[in-house]
């Protein structure tokens, strides 16, 4: 640490408040990058929001928001969302699925992920309305649980009583004993 005639600074608490002022600047430039990824991700939302507009009032699968956190992400359903990626300038339209992860489609322009994920939102509403039209409702179909396959019981072997309750005797004994042993050791 040096002063500006060239002197060596050994005071602590200079020493601490460059620290603090450095650490400060650090805190600052980090929040700066979250509330520039939290902007760009809002210009997004704006881009799609006509497309939020025109979703059915029926359907609430879609969130269609921007959620804050680390890092903040637009979230368009459950399990799909856009973010962006490391160089804070490239967004990603991610979905999780049961084996893992995977892009949809990524880029640096908005107008492509917001064609992105229109196409996305439209195909599940036409899933949706298909499966509604085939009959596919858990509810609706009857066939569709299979009945549960049940064992034959066996009758219980008179033994395996006996010794189950013996087990559970000797267990009541036992606790009986110890605790006798433990207050016959605390006494003494």
């Amino acid at each position: 640490m040096s002063e500006g005639d060239g002197k060596t600074v050994r005071d602590l608490h200079s020493a601490i408040r460059e620290i603090r002022i450095a650490q400060a600047e650090r805190t600052d430039a980090a929040v700066e990058l979250r509330d520039a990824e939290q902007a760009r991700l809002d210009l997004l939302a704006e881009a799609l929001q006509s497309v939020a507009d025109d979703i059915p009032e029926n359907l609430d699968q879609f969130s269609l928001a921007v959620l804050p956190g680390n890092p903040p992400r637009f979230w368009v359903d459950a399990t799909s969302f856009v973010m962006l990626a490391r160089d804070r300038r490239t967004y990603r339209f991610l979905r999780d699925t049961r084996l893992g992860r995977s892009i949809l489609v990524e880029s640096p322009q908005i107008d492509v992920i917001a064609d992105a994920v229109t196409a996305y939102v439209a195909e599940r509403i036409v899933e949706g309305e298909q499966a509604i039209a085939a009959g596919w409702t858990p509810s609706l179909r009857k066939d569709a649980v299979a009945a549960p396959i049940v064992a034959p019981a066996k009758p219980q072997d008179m033994r395996s009583v006996l010794w189950g309750f013996l087990g559970f005797a000797l267990g009541i004994v036992g606790g009986i004993l110890l605790l006798l042993a433990f207050a016959w050791i605390t006494a003494s």
